[in-house]
C-alpha cells in the first residue's frame, strides 16, 4: 500500500518539467538516502534543507509577565527562529514614561525565555524604514510579529504601518487576563497595606483614572482589591511545559519560593541553580503560604500566574505547583532530589534560622547549599520602583500645574 502511494505522488513538476519518479527513487528520497549527485535528487534535497523562517517581535517587556511569554511563544510558532528586539530605556521614556525595570534587567528576562533564539538590544519603539531594512538584510527576518492590540505612537500613527505595507507583518492573539497596568494596580494595594497615608491613596486614584481602570476604595477593607482575571487551563500549562522528565541518572536540583513578580533576580538564581545539575525542579508556594509570610495583599500574582512565568524560563525543567513550605524527606525521596539550594537574596530569612527552618531536613542530610544571588533584587524592590516612578510623575504634574512666568532667558 505504501509503495502504491509513492508511485502516485511520484509524478512531480520541478522547474516546469514533469518527471515520472519511480517508487524506488522516491522511496530513497523520503528516507534521506538519495545521492546528491543526481540532479533531481539534489534539487529535492536542497528544498528539504530550506533556510529557516526567522521572525521578529519587539517590545518594552517592562515588568515582564506570562502574557509577554505567551506572546513570544506564539511568535516562535510562526517561524523556526525568533529574534526579539528590546526597546531602549530612552525610547520608552520618550513614548510611555520611565520604565520600572532598566534595559539590562529586561535583557536578562527576555534572553531567559525558552522560545527566544536571539535578542537585539536598544531596539527602536517604532519600526522605521532604516531599521526594517536592517532586520531584513542583516538579521534575515522574514516576518515582523505583533499582538492584535493596537500599538499607536504619540502622533497617532501605527508603529507597524511600514511592516504591514511591505507585506511582512503577522499578528498573534493577545493573552487575556493580564497586563502591566493591572499588575501595577495590584502593587499599589500592597503599598496601601503598609501605609494608609493620603499620598498613597491619591497615587492610586491617579493611576486608576489615568489608565481607565476601576477606582480603588480609600478604606482599609479588601473591597477594592484588584483580583486576577486570568483563567488557568490545562492546555496553557501544557503549552508552557517541557514535557520531559529527568534521565535515570540525572542530578536533580531543587529550589523553592514564591517567585512573585518574576524578575531578573529570580532568573539569575535559577540559572545558577541549573548549572549545578542536570535537571532543575522548582517548587512554587501556594497563595496561602505566601500571604502568611508576606502579608494579606500578597502574592501579587496568583499561583497559576507565577507557575507559568517560571515554566517559561529556559533554565527550569519542571515545577511543583503549590509546593509545601517545608522541604520534607518525603518530597526529597519522591522527586529523587540530589541537592536543595537557596539564594542569599530573599524576602524571608527563614532559611537562616536555627528553629523553624524550612530546610532543616535537607540540612540534616547534608544536601543543602546556599547560593550567592547574582542580583540584589526582590519583589519589594519592584514595588519600591513603582512607588518612586509614580511619585516622580505626580511631582512633575504638580510643577507644571503651578508653573508661573519667569522673566529672562
Amino acid at each position: 500500500m505504501v509503495w502504491e502511494k509513492e508511485k502516485i505522488v511520484g509524478s512531480c513538476i520541478i522547474g516546469g518539467a514533469t518527471f515520472a519518479v519511480g517508487a524506488t527513487f522516491l522511496h530513497l528520497f523520503l528516507k534521506g538516502e538519495l545521492p546528491l549527485g543526481i540532479g533531481l535528487g539534489a534539487r529535492l534535497v536542497s528544498f528539504r534543507k530550506r533556510r529557516p523562517v526567522r521572525v521578529y517581535m519587539d517590545g518594552c517587556f517592562d515588568m515582564m509577565h506570562y502574557g509577554h511569554c505567551n506572546a513570544l511563544r506564539q511568535a516562535r510558532a510562526l517561524g523556526d527562529q525568533l529574534v526579539v528586539g528590546v526597546v531602549s530605556d530612552e525610547e520608552i521614556i520618550a513614548n510611555k514614561g520611565p520604565p520600572v525595570t532598566p534595559l539590562h534587567e529586561r535583557m536578562v528576562m527576555v534572553k531567559a525565555v525558552k522560545w527566544v533564539d536571539e535578542v537585539i538590544s536598544d531596539a527602536p519603539y517604532a519600526i522605521t524604514e532604516d531599521f526594517m531594512k536592517r532586520l531584513f538584510d542583516e538579521y534575515q527576518i522574514d516576518y515582523i510579529i505583533h499582538g492584535d492590540d493596537p500599538c499607536v505612537l504619540p502622533d497617532g500613527t501605527d508603529a507597524y504601518a511600514l511592516a504591514k505595507k511591505a507585506g511582512r507583518y503577522k499578528q498573534i492573539k493577545r493573552t487575556e487576563g493580564v497586563s502591566s497596568t493591572d499588575i501595577v494596580g495590584r502593587m499599589l494595594l500592597c503599598v496601601r497595606e503598609r501605609s494608609n497615608s493620603h499620598s498613597h491613596s491619591s497615587l492610586q486614584r491617579q493611576f486608576s483614572h489615568g489608565h481607565n481602570s476601576p477606582k480603588f476604595d480609600d478604606g482599609g477593607s479588601s473591597a477594592g482589591t484588584r483580583v486576577s482575571h486570568f483563567l488557568p487551563t490545562s492546555r496553557r500549562i501544557v503549552q508552557f511545559s517541557n514535557g520531559k522528565g529527568p534521565g535515570p541518572d540525572a542530578r536533580i536540583i531543587y529550589i523553592d519560593g514564591a517567585f512573585d513578580l518574576f524578575h531578573a533576580g529570580h532568573v539569575e538564581i535559577l540559572r545558577r541553580a541549573r548549572e549545578l545539575g542536570d535537571f532543575l525542579l522548582v517548587g512554587i508556594h501556594n497563595d496561602q503560604t505566601v500571604s502568611a509570610r508576606s502579608g494579606a495583599r500578597h502574592p501579587i500574582m496568583n499561583l497559576h500566574e507565577r507557575s507559568l512565568s517560571v515554566l517559561a524560563c529556559r533554565y527550569v525543567d519542571e515545577v511543583i505547583i503549590g509546593a509545601p513550605s517545608e522541604v520534607s524527606k518525603d518530597t526529597i525521596t519522591t522527586f529523587d532530589i540530589s541537592l536543595v539550594v537557596h539564594g542569599t537574596v530573599a524576602e524571608s530569612d527563614a532559611f537562616q534560622k536555627e528553629e523553624g527552618n524550612p530546610y532543616a531536613v535537607p540540612i540534616s542530610m547534608g544536601i543543602f547549599q546556599i547560593l550567592e544571588s547574582p542580583l540584589d533584587i526582590t519583589t519589594s524592590t519592584i514595588i519600591k520602583r513603582i512607588k518612586r516612578n509614580l511619585k516622580k510623575e505626580a511631582s512633575e504634574k504638580k510643577y507644571y500645574e503651578q508653573k508661573a512666568f519667569v522673566t529672562g532667558d
